[in-house]
Order: C-alpha cells, then structure tokens, then sequence
C-alpha cells in the first residue's frame, strides 16, 4: 500500500498540492537517498571552485560588493555576517503554515543539487519538519528578486542565533559558502503563492456549484452548455466549465429547456468568463510547479559540467505577471456572481417577490445582500490592480529591476477573500429561491450541494440580519468545491 501521508523530496517532481499538504499537516516529507548523495557532490565542486576562482557571494561580496575578495574562513566568517546583515525583515510573522510550506519548498530547490549548501543544511530542515520546529519568518522584506530577509531568519534560527517559534532544534554549523546559497531563493513568496493558488483555484470549483444553483432557481437554459457550442470554440477552461455545468444540471442526455430564450449574461456567459480564470489558474500551477523544483540559486554550482554559472534566475517575473493575470480574470468572474444575486431579487427573471422577502409589504428580504456583495466586489477591484507595472533600483543602481511578485500574490489572498464574501452572497440567494420556488432538482450531485446548503443555513423567513448566515456560507463554500 502507498502511503500518503509521505512524500518524498528529491529536487524534481514536487506538486504544488504536495507542498499544500506539507503546510497544512497531512503529510510530511523525507529525503530521497540520491538527493543527499547530489548535495555532497554539488558542496565538493563549490568549494573547490571557490579555491580557483571568484564565486559570487562564496569568495566575494554581494550586491554592489561583487568586486570586494572576503575572507570566507576569518572567525566571524563572511557566510553569518550575510546571514546577520540581511536578517532585517520586518511585520507581521508569517502564518504557521506558510512557515511550513517556505521549508518544504526551500529543502525541495535544495535538493535539486544546484545551490552548494552544506548537506546537513537539508537534513536540518527535513528534521525541522518533521519535529514541528519554525522559525520566526516576518513578511516584509521581498520585492521579487530573492527572499533574502524571510531565508536569512531561517538560517539563523537553524544557526541558533535566532529563537525558534516554534519546538527547537541544536544549532548548527554554517559553512563559510553556505549563506547566500541558502538565502539566494525565492522560497518564501513561492509557499505564499502555493496556498493562495490552492485556496483560489477550490473557490473557482465552488463557483460551478453556486452558479447551478442560481440556474435552477431562475429556471435557466442549459443550452449555452451544450458540448456542440463549446467544441465550436475550444478554450479549454470554457470546455470545461460547460462540462462541469453539464455534470451539475443534467441526467443523462437530457436538456433543460429555460424560461427564456437567451439568459442574462451571468447564466448565459458563465463558461465565456469562468474559463479564462480556471486557464489562468492552471497557468499559475504550471509557473509554481516549475519554480518549486527549480535549481534557480546564483550562482549555479553545475556538477555535470562542474561549472559556477552566474545568473539571473532570482526574477519572478513568471510568478508576479501570472498572479497579476489571475486576479484580472477572477474580477470577471466575480462581476457575474454579483449580477446572478442581482437576477435573483429581481422579480421578472425568479418569479417570486422582489428581493425574495416574505412578511409584510415593504420587506427587504435580502436586499443588503447587494451591498455586501458589491463592497467586496470593490475591494476585489482594487486588489485585481496589476503590480508588475513598477519596479525598483537598488544596490548603488547594479539592481535596476524588480517583479514585485510578493505582492502580486499577496494581492491574489486579498482578492480571494473578496470572492468569497461575494459568491457566498450569492449562494445565499440561491438558496432562498429554491426554498421558496420548490424547484424540483436534477439528481446529480447538485442535490447534494443543496442538502449541505439547507443543513448548514438557516432558514428564517422575516427580515432579519444576515451577517452570521453570510460567514456559514463562506466556509460552506470549501464543501461545495469537492463536490
């Protein structure tokens, strides 16, 4: 039997969803043999080249410094003084989690045999995981050119010159060439950008079942979800959203003819701009997927051609303009579930009272919903901003670019949240009409989803306030995605 529980790091082959699994706790990691044996290699060719040549950060220093020769082996050696220098990070810590993950990550490019570092610098963290042992990380520091600050704290706590957060470990040993190779990654904005592309790409899923949901109560056409219109024009997130609406809606063969002749655009159109952002997500996946099994230290310490290639594979210019994509086409997305709630309370597209109030006249039913959902909407706007569009010079001017990827994907958590206040306002709305109408639905899993629905949020008919049913159907919405 596999267990899965275990996953195995060994420079290549790392997905995004097993780093996910490392930071959330249901599985751990273990060294693969060959990795260790590439580390060993790969630290010999670094101190050998070191003794013949200058190597970026091992013989010199850094930055603007890259012409100054150090003395690698003095008593308080050049590799801590790095450490020490550019351990300046600032705001909050890091979340346990992404703590976590910045470690599965880092050991994973580590193993990949290209940075140099010390093997016992892989065996620490594998023990760090397994123990629960976290570093104290702060969150600023980064502006997409390397995790210098987030990485220099934890190899100082690995040092012992830095309390640990959580658990402990013994000190260790850093070697004199072991410090930028250690810091010289992007580690940390990558274990950000895993979780937020996770929690993201599960709110797009959701979106499928919500937005069936909707259908039903407005008694929508499923033939904007035909297989023969999508085939007509292939983008594959579309192809695949109309199949999921297919899955959710039809037994078997049948249509379901609508009230109407053509929906509103947010039933009608919804494969058209839901596709584009689960393009975008599997866009993401792929960039992050390669960045975490990347060898992307500079300088490279290249055993096959025993070679120190200096480079710049610290840009995350992949990361920060594929996040900036994302957030564009999830506002889209987010536009059509506020005009779906929008459908809803309207009378003409339901059939039932405006706003789906019941009582006496003049009740608001759920009339705020809007309001909530067209804030968060506006927060969404703002956070889908590209920031890729500036940069910054710095290291007496020898550093003139910057992707600012941390952000893009910090902006990425902001506009996921965003989404789900709005989606969850409108699975709020979806199911009072259904309540209300008694549509008979199909029996697919959609039947499910409004069983959860209807065990989960109450159902009060009189005006009322709506903020506690609001949070109910923003964690119901991760049950909704799996379904």
């Amino acid at each position: 039997m596999t267990d899965t529980s275990r996953i195995e790091i060994s420079g290549s082959g790392l997905r995004c969803a097993d780093v996910v699994r490392v930071a959330r706790r249901s599985a751990w990691t273990e060294l693969a043999p060959e990795a260790v044996t590439g580390a060993e290699r790969s630290y010999e060719l670094a101190v050998e080249l070191g003794a013949k040549r200058a190597v970026y950060g091992r013989t010199t220093g850094v930055g603007a410094n890259r012409h100054t020769v150090v003395d690698p082996e003095s008593a308080d050696h050049h590799g801590l003084r790095l450490l020490r220098s550019h351990a300046g990070g600032t705001g909050e810590p890091l979340a346990d989690e992404v703590v976590r993950a910045v470690m599965a990550i880092r050991l994973n490019q580590l193993a990949a045999g290209g940075s140099g570092v010390h093997p016992r610098l892989l065996r620490a963290l594998e023990t760090a995981l397994r123990v629960g042992a976290l570093p104290l990380v702060h969150s600023r520091g980064a502006i997409g050119t390397g995790d210098l600050t987030a990485l220099a704290e934890v190899a100082l706590t690995l040092a012992g010159e830095l309390p640990w957060a959580a658990g402990d470990l013994d000190p260790l040993s850093i070697s004199p060439g072991d410090a930028l190779a250690f810091i010289s990654s992007n580690a940390a904005t990558l274990a950000e950008a895993v979780l937020a592309w996770h929690d993201l790409r599960r709110l797009l899923s959701a979106s499928h079942v919500v937005t069936a949901l909707t259908f039903c109560a407005l008694g929508g056409s499923a033939e904007a979800y035909s297989q023969r219109v999508h085939a007509a024009r292939p983008h594959p997130g579309a192809v695949y959203c109309a199949a999921e609406l297919r899955r959710l809606l039809l037994e078997g063969d049948e249509v379901l003819d609508g009230r109407r002749l053509q929906d509103p655009f947010g039933l009608r159109a919804f494969p058209q701009v839901q596709g584009p952002a689960l393009d975008a997500a599997a866009s993401v996946e792929r960039v992050l997927d390669i960045d975490i099994n990347a060898a992307a230290e500079n300088p490279l310490i290249d055993v096959e051609t025993e070679q120190a290639y200096h480079h710049g594979q610290f840009s995350t210019a992949h990361v920060a303009l594929a996040f900036d994509h994302l957030r564009a086409a999830l506002h889209h997305v987010a536009e059509l579930s506020t005009a779906r709630l929008g459908d809803l309370v309207e009378p003409d597209l339901s059939g039932l009272p405006p706003f789906l109030a019941q009582g006496p006249a003049g009740s608001s039913g759920i009339m705020i919903l809007e309001y909530v959902a067209h804030d968060a909407l506006g927060t969404l706007r703002h956070a889908s901003s590209p920031v890729t569009l500036g940069t910054a010079v710095i290291s007496r001017g020898l550093e003139d670019h910057a992707s600012f990827s941390t952000h893009a994907v910090r902006s990425t958590v902001t506009a996921t949240a965003a989404y789900r206040t709005v989606l969850a306002c409108e699975l709020l709305g979806a199911v009072r009409a259904l309540r209300l109408s008694g549509v008979a639905l199909p029996n697919t899993p959609l039947r499910e989803a409004f069983r959860l629905a209807e065990g989960a949020l109450p159902y009060i008919a009189e005006d009322h306030p709506l903020s506690a049913e609001i949070s109910l159907a923003e964690r119901l919405l991760d049950r909704l995605a799996v379904l």
